[in-house]
């Protein structure tokens, strides 16, 4: 069987009062793609910053590989280098060039030299179709190319594993097509994601697995045509019908705790 890449073993997070994960367990093998599926509020991105410790876990463990992220003796600096992280904003300074917002931090974190730097970078711009854009500033650049580069940005570190906190949310539909492919090339490539989104066309098509969350926990998971196509659960086949049919729903009238509410 293929080791696990990333290991979440009963994760809780709370924010203040606010009980955002309640017990998550969760393996995603090497090479796998998971999506991670669910309503605002359902702890979807808290999930994915706790797998990297932007947010620090209320209880519980994660791992990457073999080494432990919650153990408060590990050098977490060291282990996010294993992690690319791509963001729903794209992050860019807008004051550098495209091949200078890639070089800089391999520079700054992995200590390569000027050349080197810079020869990745080309490599991992051509990975995602944007080689004529080196010399370029973000402001000149489409929503979808800024994340192409963003993506570009984390591959030229060298990840072991790419998260995706909603990255084609911030995107015009016009443009969330060549983003989505190129997540799909890197699937093809056998790079480990776990993947937050509401694209359910792309989770059908590219995940391994998809797992549903909603108030803190895992309500299901499987294969996509299982998830997604035959949902077992109620909370899915309800989430999934107001996504994919929006016409169709109905005004539900909000519960106290969902009032003010921000997406976990």
């Amino acid at each position: 069987m293929t080791r696990p890449e990333i290991r979440v073993e009963d994760l809780h997070k709370s924010f203040g009062g606010n009980h955002v994960l309640r017990g998550i367990d969760l393996e995603i093998a090497q090479g796998e793609v998971v999506c991670v599926i669910g309503p605002s509020g359902s702890g979807k991105s808290t999930l994915l910053r706790c797998v990297n410790l932007l947010e620090e876990p209320t209880g519980g463990r994660v791992f990457v590989g073999d080494t432990e992220l919650t153990d408060p003796d590990v050098d977490i600096d060291a282990v996010r280098r294993r992690i690319g992280m791509v963001f729903q904003q794209f992050n860019l300074f807008p004051h550098l060039s495209v091949t200078e917002n890639l070089t800089l931090p391999q520079r700054r974190v992995l200590r390569r030299d000027r050349a080197t730097a810079a020869r990745v970078a080309a490599e991992n711009l051509a990975r995602v179709g944007l080689s004529e854009k080196a010399d370029a500033f973000p402001s000149s650049l489409s929503g979808g190319q800024q994340q192409r580069v963003a993506i570009a940005r984390a591959l030229a570190m060298g990840p072991e594993v790419m998260l995706f906190d909603e990255p084609t949310s911030a995107l015009d539909p016009e443009l969330v097509g060549d983003v989505l492919a190129v997540m799909r090339r890197l699937a093809e490539d056998g790079m480990t994601m776990m993947v937050v989104t509401h694209e359910m066309t792309f989770a059908r098509e590219v995940a391994d697995r998809v797992v549903f969350m909603d108030g803190g926990v895992i309500v299901e998971e499987g294969s996509p045509d299982r998830v997604i196509g035959d949902p077992r659960h109620e909370r899915t086949r309800h989430f999934l019908s107001r996504l994919l049919d929006p016409a169709m729903a109905e005004v539900e009238e909000e519960t106290p705790d969902q009032v003010g509410k921000a997406e976990a």
